[in-house]
């Protein structure tokens, strides 16, 4: 086969295995991670020291005698409501109270482990179909490779100005996965490489949406702002300023996707992997009980996050997060949500977790209780 007939039957493959979108890039560095050590430079990354793997400058220091990334989207988009349109109580106040945010891409499960299966499944029909032999190693948001750069240069979207690839007809809701290849493929993008062109154009609804003000600038994330950071990743005390701003998120934030217009018509996929998964308490991972959330043993936290994106956040770090979010609940006095949540927090308020406790100690100033 020659290289353009080997990348048709990839692509063709990739189809089969369920991806929505796959194409191929070179095996370069580009300009994008050029700018990558400025960024760190910035302490923008902030303790998340893994973005600074030397390999991610470069395929070749992630794979000897690299050619080729195999990059494959997966759309994760649901037909249910946006944060920006889902009610933030339950049913009533006096009644159910209060519910948290969790970030689409977490509702089902764990996309590493559904991607991962389907690139594995992929190289295996691949080495099936072509005669060569060649060595390929498959990432999904773990290792040291930037997907959103590798699919610009596959020609699956443009990088926005919240940072996110967005696909003209499926948006922003994509999973992306690549397998870094010694296989000598052709470019989906052709040798001339030109990428799909920027169409955000004078739109800044990305950033005049963010609450905590992470999008320093166009196409700059500054992530120690960033709630998805500081309610994934970042471990231990959340800084006073970006308590009241986070709302009612609890795990990841969705706002500069919910406000982009490429989204309005994004395609609900049809994967009930990532549709939200049902709770012992009959909520589910939609928009959940507050006092759900903040009421969690470690057992149990583990137990209903096992093959959950969720548990990156540790039973410490979404505790905590439901307790910022009650504190922003605004629940009224006199009420019986108000009484149950000052009673939780008075309880977690005396935690031997000191994490926890601090933060419940917030919110009961923030409710008025303390």
């Amino acid at each position: 086969m020659t290289a353009e007939e080997q990348t048709r039957c990839v692509v063709e493959l990739a189809q089969a295995q369920g991806f929505d979108l796959c194409g191929v890039a070179p095996a370069e560095e580009c300009e994008e991670l050029g700018f990558l050590p400025e960024w760190l430079a910035q302490g923008y990354a902030g303790e998340m020291e893994y973005l600074r793997d030397p390999r991610r400058r470069s395929p070749e220091r992630v794979l000897a005698g690299a050619r080729s990334l195999i990059v494959c989207a997966l759309n994760y988009n649901t037909p249910l409501p946006y944060s920006t349109e889902a009610p933030s109580s339950n049913v009533a106040e006096d009644s159910s109270g209060a519910s948290g945010w969790i970030s689409r891409y977490a509702w089902g499960d764990d996309y590493h482990e559904v991607l991962r299966s389907k690139l594995d499944a992929l190289l295996a029909a691949v080495r099936a179909k072509l005669a060569q032999p060649f060595e390929a190693r498959a990432y999904v948001d773990t290792g040291p490779v930037v997907e959103r750069v590798a699919a610009k240069y596959a020609g699956l979207g443009w990088l926005a100005k919240n940072t996110c690839l967005i696909h003209p007809e499926l948006g922003s809701w994509l999973f992306l996965g690549v397998i870094v290849t010694t296989l000598e493929l052709a470019p989906s993008l052709g040798a001339a490489g030109v990428p799909l062109p920027d169409l955000c154009g004078n739109c800044r609804l990305c950033i005049e949406a963010c609450p905590t003000g992470a999008i320093v600038e166009p196409y700059v994330l500054d992530a120690r702002r960033c709630i998805s950071y500081l309610t994934i990743e970042l471990r231990g005390r959340i800084a006073e300023e970006f308590r009241e701003p986070m709302g009612r998120m609890v795990f990841g934030c969705d706002i500069c996707q919910d406000v982009c217009p490429w989204n309005r018509k994004a395609p609900a996929t049809s994967a009930a992997e990532f549709y939200p998964r049902t709770l012992p308490n009959r909520d589910s991972l939609f928009a959940p009980a507050l006092e759900w959330l903040a009421a969690l043993s470690e057992e149990e936290y583990r137990e209903i996050f096992r093959g959950s994106a969720m548990k990156r956040a540790k039973w410490q770090g979404l505790v905590r997060n439901a307790c910022i979010a009650l504190g922003n609940s605004a629940a009224r006095r006199g009420t019986p949500a108000h009484a149950r949540s000052v009673a939780l927090l008075e309880s977690l308020a005396g935690s031997g977790d000191a994490v926890i406790a601090e933060h419940a100690r917030w919110a009961l100033e923030r409710l008025g209780a303390a």
